[in-house]
């Protein structure tokens, strides 16, 4: 589309500007007075809701029970996992003071939730009759981060967080990789966004985990999003916490556990992967407004009344619509809905009335159709798959043309210069890692689930390779 928003920086002047400019001018969130803790305002926050709404009824189809737990985790309680405190300690918020009383056991605010739901689950999980034990919450988490911005890095943001346990490590395993499925499907039905999906390295996986499974965005800047990840734990943390129960046959053994999430960082990737110099592109399944009626000439007598009309029969079908009779003029409702990102734009004036008929515009491509009143329901439906499946072969499109094939450190320098990822050979020596990110600023996003091999050598250090990882800069 053609740039018409003079507010809005031009991606290509300065991405990260952009970023802002759309975050705060679209009204999807503003600061509050405490860095890294941001505002969710009702139109940023109604997409976090089309997204919590899918993936708790994907929950519940797969037996997941929702709960909450305490906002505070005793000191004591957190420091029974070695390598899970290791990993969250310098990110931690604490409390030392409670009223006028210095706190003997520290609270801190939860960066993550493992060590309360071991808590409550060695005092509920007695017998195998017990498990499966499927939870999860809704909430927020606080993570003490040096560097912020909205959405993609923040002090506290808001997740959902599973937490499970189950009777063998098979079971664990399906469920991890259950989720990551769940969270693909929410990616490619959904937000209209293509990810890699794949197992973490050893350096790169969740603290106290022994594998974690994960689904990467690019975005246009070339930079890689992580975007959610599952866990499969073992039954390490079972062990710390004395989780124990009476197996089929009578002998006391450790559940496996599994922790699974994402959070609001997939408003980050929905900006970033569709938006242009005009502001946001909403997929439809998402967008809090997903028809926009704008009134031609409102003054005229009936033009209001037909816009009315049209409005009742949109919400009638299930359609999240909006009239807006507002005293501004047609050109800055037309501006303000295309930053917002608005999927479809409906416009009637009196000779549209006449000749009943309404104009329908896209917002992902600009472009326009005049259809008749009798035919607009079954039209703006098809249009919300249209919009849909065009903005998910955008995305992917791109995903495509910025995957490069590395054989050489030289080749893998000039795809991480181009921006994107640099799919290579690997040997599975952390040290290889350690040199790239040292070199290039890139780090493993992920081993691909089903990537060929094609080729044998690690271009870092020359050994026996076995393995696909894919190296991107990231957020």
């Amino acid at each position: 589309m053609e740039n018409k928003n003079d507010s809005i920086t031009r991606q290509e002047e300065d991405f990260a500007q952009w970023y802002t400019d759309v975050c705060r001018k679209a009204e999807l969130m503003d600061y509050s007075s405490v860095k890294g803790f941001i505002i969710y305002r009702p139109y940023g926050y109604a997409i976090w809701e089309q997204i919590q709404a899918y993936l708790d009824h994907e929950f519940k189809e797969v037996g997941v029970e929702n709960v909450y737990m305490p906002l505070v985790i005793p000191q004591s309680l957190f420091d029974r996992e070695k390598e899970h405190v290791e990993g969250f300690a310098p990110e931690c918020l604490v409390a030392t003071q409670g009223g006028p009383n210095v706190l003997d056991d520290k609270l801190i605010i939860r960066p993550t939730s493992e060590t309360l739901f071991c808590e409550h689950y060695a005092k509920i999980i007695k017998s195998y009759r017990d498990l499966p034990k499927q939870y999860n919450q809704w909430c927020s988490v606080v993570r003490w981060e040096k560097t912020t911005r909205p959405f993609l890095r923040g002090s506290e943001f808001l997740w959902q967080e599973g937490h499970t346990m189950y009777e063998t490590s098979e079971e664990a395993r399906q469920d991890a990789l259950r989720m990551l499925e769940i969270y693909d499907s929410l990616g490619r039905d959904v937000l209209a966004i293509p990810f890699v999906k794949g197992i973490k390295t050893d350096k790169e996986k969740f603290a106290g985990a022994e594998e974690t499974y994960s689904i990467e965005a690019l975005m246009p800047d070339g930079k890689a999003l992580q975007s959610g990840t599952t866990h499969y734990f073992g039954n390490g943390f079972s062990r710390a916490f004395g989780i124990q129960y009476q197996s089929r046959s009578g002998k006391l053994e450790n559940p496996y556990q599994t922790s699974w999430g994402v959070s609001t960082r997939l408003l980050g990737s929905i900006i970033m992967v569709h938006g242009d110099d005009n502001g946001l592109v909403l997929p439809p399944k998402v967008a809090p407004i997903q028809v926009v009626i704008i009134p031609v000439a409102q003054k005229v007598p009936g033009v209001l009344d037909k816009a009315r009309e049209y409005k009742e029969m949109l919400k009638k079908a299930g359609i999240r619509v909006k009239l807006d009779d507002s005293d501004h003029t047609p050109g800055w409702k037309y501006a303000e809905y295309e930053m917002k990102g608005v999927p479809v734009r409906l416009e009637v004036g009196p000779r549209d009335i006449e000749n009943k008929v309404v104009v329908l515009a896209k917002r992902n491509t600009g472009e326009k159709k005049t259809v008749n009143e009798s035919d607009i329901l079954t039209t703006v439906t098809s249009l919300f798959s249209e919009i849909h499946k065009e903005m998910y072969q955008k995305a992917f499109n791109y995903l495509l043309e910025h995957t490069t094939e590395v054989h050489s450190l030289d080749e893998l320098k000039a795809a991480l210069d181009k921006g994107g990822y640099a799919k290579m050979m690997w040997c599975g020596d952390e040290a290889c890692e350690n040199k790239i990110k040292e070199l290039y600023q890139a780090t493993a996003r992920c081993l691909p689930f089903d990537e060929m091999s094609f080729g044998d050598t690690c271009p870092v250090c020359g050994k026996k390779a076995d393995k696909v990882v894919f190296f991107a800069k990231a957020y």
